[in-house]
């Protein structure tokens, strides 16, 4: 039991700062699209690298480094693109928060999108496969326990992000309200970017 709270509570304190994948996950639960499925897909691939790098792929990290600059640069790159987009929208957004969400979005899309916020983003690497997977070793026999600690608050805080944004709806009728949410956005995308870049 130690150990699982130990994961979770670690688990929890990496995820909870607001970066690219949870703006993704709350933007998603404040239009009410397909956010049962985005919060699954984050989950379940935070699970997986949790899984991995207790397993010990962050010993492969270390050994082959230029995959950590593939996934850097790969990561900046996409987040300059989105960061883009949300500033785009702060632009030309004209409207505010319908009830039932816009359903501008197809589940494709959701998917698609959710895929890339986790998988090409560096700092999902570190904190998962690198980091957990480090913590993992101080607990001998029972890495298992720190792994299902540590997945566990991955579907707590994703699901929870997800489906709690509906009580700032009201906020968000308001146009002006997407135009900030936005213009943030695009800010963390932006700023996330320049760091991965510039980062020794």
């Amino acid at each position: 039991m130690q150990a699982f709270l130990f994961g979770f509570s670690l688990g929890f304190s990496l995820i909870l700062a607001i970066g690219a994948q949870n703006a993704f996950v709350l933007k998603q639960g404040l239009k009410d699209e397909h956010v049962f499925l985005v919060c699954l897909i984050c989950a379940l691939s935070d699970a997986i690298l949790i899984l991995v790098g207790v397993g010990g792929f962050h010993a492969l990290v270390a050994w082959v480094p230029a995959l950590v600059s593939a996934a850097r640069f790969g990561g900046a790159a996409f987040l300059f693109v989105y960061g883009l987009m949300s500033f785009y929208r702060a632009l030309r957004v004209q409207g505010g928060l319908r009830p039932g969400g816009n359903g501008s979005g197809s589940a494709g899309q959701a998917v698609l999108t959710s895929l890339a916020f986790t998988w090409l983003n560096p700092h999902v690497y570190l904190d998962t496969v690198v980091l957990l997977g480090s913590m993992s070793t101080q607990f001998g026999d029972r890495p298992a326990w720190f792994a299902g600690g540590a997945i566990s608050a991955s579907f707590v805080f994703f699901f929870t992000l997800g489906f709690a944004a509906r009580l700032l709806r009201p906020v968000f009728a308001e146009a002006r309200a997407w135009r900030v949410l936005d213009f943030v956005i695009g800010c963390v995308m932006w700023g996330i970017a320049t760091r991965l870049v510039l980062i020794d």
